[in-house]
């Protein structure tokens, strides 16, 4: 059978604004200073301090709970899920939304914040493309700011470059320089993780083995151009006037509640209306790349490994290591549904450009943080497919 699929082209396709901050359950005491720190730094200090991260607790520990953290894009896939994890860490969060967006309630598989998470949270507007909004969002005195706010689709990206680039490129320079004026004006030190993506790596060399982060970027798409972008905004904030930046490339991922353009989600929900209508072709793109794909649980803790253990003006890729092609990702899928379906490439589904072979080295993340990934794959797609409503 997947010797008859040939692809025909490149790729597969609350606000409560003014809320007053309500603090999560369990913070701890605020940490004693040093000479010359401000009580904001001798917080972030006092969670950096926590004892070296192991396997099992993520890098979580007493004494910190007081770190208050701006999430952009918190109501976004990964962003729910860090909302999550932080505030069952005892962090204070603040998140950052587009106005007039509020985090919709429900979802399956128990993926979504619940109600009185979502009130855990203190809720602001954020537009990146407007400077006052920005402004707004980010100059109040944070200890941690993670930036996953983004146009993050490539299609989305594609059809007005122009857009992406003033959301995801311009808008982080404009966040990074209102923290950096913050810093100067004494009203905190954060230290700041960007959020790009290993599709800077573009087709570069290596191309068949594991990206580095010393390998060179080539983006070759309008998304990966404007989170290229992102990052040098980033990071040139860090060598002009010192902002703790720390920059996150994560390989593909995928987990409940990730929207079905995405591949693995996509794939999912066209296999299990194939087994509930018995048809016999599923329609697919180009299934002839190599990914890798990481449970959305083991991306979160690698940022708050990040928070915690990750070295200013560094960056670090989120990977496993441990690549399939995408048919066979298919024939997986397939079989966690048990359905018998031939893929049929459908030109709707491709992509304008597609990297061939897209997989990462994160032996620096777990030299620096001790993480390494707990999900295994057929795992991950069981969570996809039981968190999908029929």
């Amino acid at each position: 059978m997947r010797g008859r699929l040939r692809a025909r082209g490149p790729r597969l396709a609350a606000l409560r604004e003014g809320r007053p901050p309500v603090r999560a359950a369990g913070r701890g005491r605020d940490a004693a200073g040093r000479p010359g720190e401000g009580p904001a730094r001798a917080r972030l200090d006092a969670a950096h301090q926590l004892r070296a991260a192991g396997a099992d607790d993520g890098g979580r520990g007493p004494g910190a709970g007081g770190v208050k953290i701006l999430v952009t894009g918190a109501d976004g896939f990964v962003g729910r899920w860090l909302v999550r994890r932080l505030l069952d860490d005892g962090r204070e969060v603040v998140g950052a939304v587009r106005p007039l967006e509020r985090p919709a309630p429900g979802g399956g598989g128990g993926w979504d914040l619940t109600p009185d998470e979502r009130d855990a949270v203190r809720w602001l507007s954020l537009e990146l493309t407007d400077q006052e909004s920005v402004r707004r969002c980010a100059e109040q005195a944070y200890d941690a700011v993670v930036h996953l706010a983004a146009v993050a689709s490539g299609p989305e990206a594609a059809r007005d470059p122009g857009y992406a680039w003033a959301v995801n490129a311009g808008g982080t320079a404009r966040l990074v320089q209102v923290l950096a004026d913050g810093k100067a004006a004494g009203r905190g030190d954060p230290l700041v993780l960007v959020i790009s993506t290993s599709e800077v790596y573009g087709c570069g060399a290596p191309p068949l083995g594991p990206r580095c982060e010393t390998d060179p970027i080539a983006p070759c798409s309008p998304y990966a151009a404007s989170k290229a972008g992102a990052e040098l905004a980033a990071l040139e904030a860090w060598r002009r006037v010192g902002l703790r930046v720390v920059v996150a490339r994560p390989f593909a991922h995928t987990g409940p509640g990730q929207d079905a353009r995405f591949v693995v989600p996509g794939l999912a929900q066209r296999l299990k209306l194939a087994q509930r209508t018995g048809a016999p072709v599923v329609k697919v793109g180009n299934l002839e790349p190599v990914r890798e794909f990481l449970h959305v649980r083991d991306v979160v803790d690698a940022y708050v490994r990040l928070l915690g253990r990750g070295q200013p003006g560094e960056t670090y890729n989120v990977a496993s290591g441990q690549g399939l092609p995408l048919e066979e990702l298919f024939f997986r899928l397939a079989g966690l549904v048990g359905v018998r379906a031939i893929p049929e490439a459908d030109p709707d589904l491709m992509r304008r450009a597609d990297i061939p072979h897209l997989v990462g080295d994160a032996g620096k993340l777990r030299a620096a943080t001790g993480w390494a990934p707990r999900y295994a794959l057929d795992d991950t797609l069981r969570d996809v497919l039981d968190a999908q409503a029929d």
